[in-house]
């Protein structure tokens, strides 16, 4: 008798995001409720300890049971305690330099940055601008010329039927061409604002709802 050839099982990709912050847990979270399409497991984990090397540390160890590890960064900490440094010790940003040519031999991991922060990101769905926000608060400020009622809150973020997502929409692919935009006018440049979330939408599995 002829043994029945076992049907191998579809699992799906599980991506795993290693942020800093509520707002991006929060945006993650309403990416994945909206876009029905996603067949993917998105687990967003804010470290208990948020120094970068527990983070680095964190995103090595996801990459080993994860299809995908991102890793989101806002730079306004980063650079704030990069100017109050001591002398003689390394700067975080130069810490983080360091990480990110560590990170090549970690295929799995990708490293987003927004500079100064999240905001930034939603302030491109509206309009592209080569201006230097030194603050977070800065970049809010923008914002609110866009989205009037703006709060960095989680039921703002996450409200029924008008969430940070669903208020964005329409406007994502826009968002990701103003943020392809910046690769080759920040190169690394610390004290300009650029994001780079067009790198999370670059994925295979997230590009199909950009259109």
């Amino acid at each position: 008798m002829r043994k029945k050839r076992a049907i191998p099982v579809k699992t799906k990709p599980t991506f795993a995001f290693v942020v800093d912050g509520e707002c991006e847990v929060w945006y993650l979270q309403m990416l994945k409720r909206n876009e029905k399409s996603l067949t993917v497991t998105i687990e967003p984990q804010i470290p208990q300890k948020k120094s970068l090397f527990d983070q680095f540390e964190l995103v090595k160890r996801l990459s080993i049971d994860y299809n995908q590890v991102f890793w989101i960064i806002d730079l306004d900490v980063i650079i704030r305690e990069s100017i109050q440094k001591r002398k003689g010790n390394k700067s975080p940003l130069q810490i983080l330099s360091e990480y990110e040519k560590e990170l090549k031999q970690y295929p799995k991991v990708v490293l987003i940055k927004n500079n100064p922060c999240i905001e930034f990101w939603l302030l491109l769905h509206f309009e592209f601008t080569t201006k230097t926000f030194d603050k977070c608060t800065d970049a809010e400020k923008q914002l609110k010329k866009h989205l009037a009622d703006y709060e960095k809150t989680r039921n703002y973020y996450t409200k029924s039927g008008n969430d940070i997502y669903l208020k964005l929409k329409n406007n994502l692919k826009i968002a990701k061409a103003n943020s392809e935009r910046f690769i080759k006018l920040h190169s690394g440049d610390s004290s300009q604002s650029f994001s780079e979330m067009h790198l999370l939408f670059d994925n295979k599995e997230f590009s199909k709802i950009v259109g």
